[in-house]
């Protein structure tokens, strides 16, 4: 049996999808196997900006101010999405639970609430602050707006990547550096 299907991968998923949106449908499709996802979806012809608004919905989450704020965007998120728990052994994964109504497959309404459910576990059994925009970005003229999902054991994890940390890292280090005497 697994235990969580929709926790870290789903939260993982949805922050790929914002920091690096796919072209078409297909490229969304494509992204859901690579994380994990085996099911296959209703299609639809307005998928791809379906999906851009689930993704825009969350990232409204990412970007709480506060943890009840954040609370309540996900509350949100939840009851637009989810139905009623139930077991299913599709596919010959095993069995797991599901969080959303079965006749609805539609690849926007799955995501909905998949990545809903899936940030609801990570931040109820991580820390409601596991989830944020990278440091980086949060400094006069660093571009960054990636997604930072923490995952690390010790629940510190402020950047996207060891670049953003690094330059992050350096712009510190240079604005304590005394400037140097004229002349000198």
């Amino acid at each position: 049996m697994h235990l969580n299907p929709y926790g870290e991968y789903a939260v993982l998923l949805a922050a790929s999808l914002a920091d690096d949106w796919p072209a078409d449908r297909a490229g969304i499709e494509a992204r859901t196997r690579m994380l994990g996802m085996t099911m296959d979806f209703a299609e639809s012809p307005d998928d791809h900006p379906r999906t851009r608004a689930v993704i825009d919905e969350w990232l409204r989450v990412v970007d709480a101010g506060n943890p009840g704020e954040r609370a309540a965007l996900l509350n949100d998120l939840m009851a637009q999405a989810a139905a009623y728990p139930r077991l299913t052994d599709h596919g010959g994964e095993g069995w797991h639970i599901h969080y959303r109504d079965e006749a609805n497959d539609s690849l926007p309404d799955v995501l909905r609430a998949v990545i809903s459910v899936g940030t609801a576990l990570h931040l109820t059994t991580r820390g409601i602050h596991r989830l944020s925009r990278c440091a980086a970005g949060q400094m006069a003229g660093d571009p960054c707006t990636a997604v930072v999902v923490d995952v690390t054991r010790n629940g510190r994890q402020r950047y996207c990547s060891v670049r953003c940390a690094n330059r992050a890292a350096v712009r510190r280090h240079r604005a304590r550096r005394p400037l140097a005497a004229p002349g000198g």
